[in-house]
Formats: C-alpha cells, sequence, structure tokens
C-alpha cells in the first residue's frame, strides 16, 4: 500500500505527498463532492432499500478547514460546511486523483 509521507492544508487545496513520490492536490469542494460517507453515497439495507444519498452535489465554496489521519489507512477532513464523516482510505484518495477533471 502506498502511503502519504506528507499531507499538507495550502490555501484552499489539500496536498499530498505520496512514499512513491507522486502528487496529488484536492480541494475542498472536490473531496466535498466525493465524501464516500453514507451520508453522501446513502446505504441500503438488507432488503435493499436505499436510505440517503439524494443531497446535493455540488458545493461551490466549501473548503476543508481541518483534517485527521485514521490509523494507517485512511484521512478525516472537516469540511466548511460542518460536514465530517467518511473516511478517505489512501487507496480512494489515489484512485480520486486519476479522475479529476482538468
Amino acid at each position: 500500500m502506498i502511503n502519504p509521507s506528507s499531507i499538507q492544508l495550502i490555501g484552499s487545496e489539500i496536498a499530498i505527498l505520496w512514499t512513491d513520490g507522486a502528487e496529488s492536490y484536492y480541494s475542498g469542494e472536490f473531496l466535498r463532492a466525493a465524501s464516500p460517507s453514507a451520508d453522501n453515497l446513502g446505504e441500503r439495507d438488507i432488503f435493499g432499500t436505499q436510505y440517503g444519498g439524494d443531497g446535493p452535489r455540488h458545493f461551490p465554496g466549501v473548503t476543508v478547514t481541518h483534517f485527521e489521519q485514521v490509523g494507517n489507512y485512511a484521512i478525516r477532513f472537516d469540511f466548511s460546511d460542518g460536514h465530517r464523516t467518511g473516511l478517505y482510505t489512501y487507496d480512494y484518495l489515489r484512485r480520486l486523483n486519476t479522475s479529476k477533471p482538468l
């Protein structure tokens, strides 16, 4: 697994330097829209009924206000709109980096 060697909040972006030398930059708006939380993505009960995941998809002006590493596998971000659930695994963040629009 590739891990972050450095994580910094620079202006309105999160910058991550990975142990393989790659660098990733994410805006708060992008990370908020990609939150892997049940509130954002929804979740299904045992009968397949979907709950949640029907909220907004765009978060103009939302910034990351704080972050913390969770164990050796994820980062939890605090956003300016009060959202702070959803664990962004390192693998998920790397996949997000390759799918970011230019």
